[in-house]
């Protein structure tokens, strides 16, 4: 099987002065601006980097469903963020890191086992395979 999807962006002007929009094939986003000073100055909008942060949460959440659920198991409830780091290095910007953070309340796992699965759902989630860069995980079982 094989599944494609599809997002796009438009950008009008120079790097710094230039304005742009992203739109995602569901119609998500639809036209979302996004511009320098969203990515690089706090100002707001949207960036790549956080759009890439919520793909690699929402996979993740997602992977470790489908592995809970091998395992017998089902979440009350799962949580992850995910921030991703952009520096800049010699030769440019690149992505160094992407932390996940999970909170999670599943019934009937002990701690040894929930992190055993977090962590493949961390190696097997596709965006995970994706992503060129360090990869961590903070993992907490709630009540």
């Amino acid at each position: 099987m094989k599944i494609n999807r599809s997002g796009s962006a438009v950008w009008s002007g120079g790097l710094k002065d230039g304005k742009g929009a992203i739109s995602t094939q569901s119609g998500a986003l639809n036209a979302y601006p996004y511009g320098f000073a969203a990515r690089f100055e706090g100002v707001p909008g949207s960036n790549p980097e956080e759009l890439i942060g919520a793909a690699h949460a929402a996979c993740f959440t997602m992977a470790l469903s489908l592995i809970l659920g091998e395992a017998g198991l089902t979440a009350e409830k799962i949580e992850t963020a995910a921030v991703v780091t952009l520096e800049q290095q010699e030769g440019g910007f690149v992505i160094t890191a992407s932390k996940l953070t999970l909170k999670a309340k599943i019934p009937g796992v002990d701690t040894v086992a929930f992190q055993e699965l977090a962590a493949k759902a961390k190696a097997n989630c596709p965006v995970s395979k994706l992503l060129d860069t360090d990869i961590s995980l903070d993992a907490e079982l709630m009540g």
